[in-house]
């Protein structure tokens, strides 16, 4: 049986692992201790755990500064690249005790070329290959499966038989047969995988433009502005991530802009459109918090945010949307609770309160095969609360008043 020992056991190795060992023997290993599974053998060391593996997946973190989260404003912070340290020192510890025999596949975001200036210098006594996962928290073994393309990179982008091998390692994981494969250069890679997420930042920051349009403008429902585009599949793009709500959140995208807004300076191509992006996602929270503020105040109620971890289902605050819509309304000295099961913030039932139902896993996770449970709300609503909607699709709240953000139509 092909042997495979995944380095970086986190909220991306481990589940992936997982999915690998439904196939393939696998180990494990990680700086932190985790606990035992029924599926993959946790190693002590990364040197047992790369012991005669045939693949060697490295999955371990490209960090930046805390300060970088996402969950306060970065437009105005200075540029600045990953932290590539740790994946540095970990495929230096690999390269110990490796052979030519084995195939060392990095997974890990970076920016295009570091893997040629940086990391692949690190591996001398293995074979390499970069392949950056498109796969996002929460639906990560799904994703795993089901992606919507493999990322391949060689060093000259051409069909080597290590690109072939580890596309016919992932074959018998896949749920349908006809998954792109994506070869390029390692710097293409490393392109496709952080312009796949920054392009979901813009897109996001776009249709939540129009929904600034439609608060500022009046007479409009972003809705159907953004139905159009969604039917214009020719030439704009697919259906996904154009429906307006709750800005770009999480570990990754944000961060990837700030990382972009680098590369732009060092390769000095005159414009940050990065930067821009970020300014917009500050900016549209700060837009919907003082709708939030504007709310509370005409109504004399307390400010409640329902659902603070950066989406539904996971509880994983980093970069979260809600905590930065949160932040610009603590700046303008109105008070707020959080309400999530899953970070521990919790409000009592019958909660008087505007309220700004942040989390909508039904749109969240539309398409991606996650279960949507039952439970709407996270609490019992008080009767006179003041519903805020940015997905617009609650339509009644008994004994509260439902206000769709982004629908500002005049009803005939």
């Amino acid at each position: 049986m092909t042997k495979v020992a995944m380095i970086g056991l986190g909220k991306l190795g481990l589940p992936c692992a997982e999915v690998m060992a439904k196939f393939y023997d696998v180990s494990g290993y990680d700086i932190n201790l985790v606990d035992p599974t029924m599926t993959v053998a946790i190693k002590p060391s990364i040197e047992a755990a790369v012991a005669d593996r045939d693949f060697i997946f490295v999955a371990v973190p490209t960090p930046h500064d805390p300060m970088y989260g996402g969950s306060k404003p970065i437009a105005g912070l200075p540029s600045k690249d990953f932290d590539y340290s740790i994946v540095q020192e970990v495929l230096t510890e690999i390269n110990k005790h490796v052979t030519h025999e084995q195939l060392v596949v990095l997974i890990s975001t970076v920016l295009p070329g570091t893997v040629r200036a940086h990391l692949r210098p690190c591996i001398t006594n293995a074979r390499f290959i970069y392949n950056p996962y498109l796969i996002a928290m929460g639906s990560v073994k799904w994703d795993m499966v089901n992606p919507e393309c493999l990322i391949v990179g060689t060093e000259d982008g051409n069909w080597t038989d290590d690109a072939m091998a580890i596309v016919n390692f992932y074959k018998p994981m896949m749920e349908r047969d006809d998954t792109r494969v994506n070869i390029g250069t390692w710097d293409e890679a490393e392109a496709i995988k952080v312009f796949y997420n920054t392009f979901i930042s813009a897109k996001i920051g776009l249709v939540n433009m129009i929904q600034d349009v439609a608060e500022k403008n009046g007479n409009i429902n972003v809705d159907v502005v953004t139905d159009a585009l969604k039917a214009a599949t020719q030439r704009i793009t697919g259906p996904r991530y154009l429906t307006a709500g709750m800005g770009d959140a999480g570990a990754c995208h944000p961060r990837d802009n700030i990382a972009l807004r680098f590369l732009a300076e060092r390769l000095d191509l005159g414009y940050d459109l990065f930067e821009a992006i970020m300014h917009s996602r500050d900016q549209q929270a700060k837009n919907m918090a003082l709708k939030l503020v504007k709310l509370a105040k005409e109504h004399n109620l307390p400010v409640v945010i329902h659902g603070r971890a950066y989406k539904p289902y996971v509880e994983y605050t980093v970069g979260s949307y809600s905590e930065l819509v949160g932040h610009f309304v603590e700046e303008a000295g109105i008070s707020i609770q959080y309400a999530d099961p899953l970070t521990g913030d919790k409000v009592k039932d019958g909660t008087v309160a505007v309220i700004l139902v942040a989390h909508d896993p039904a749109i969240t996770y539309a398409g991606t095969g996650v279960e949507i449970k039952d439970d709407a709300f996270y609490f019992e609503f008080g009767a006179g609360s003041v519903v805020l909607d940015p997905w617009r699709t609650i339509n009644d709240v008994a004994g509260c008043t439902v206000v769709h953000y982004g629908n500002t139509r005049i009803k005939l």
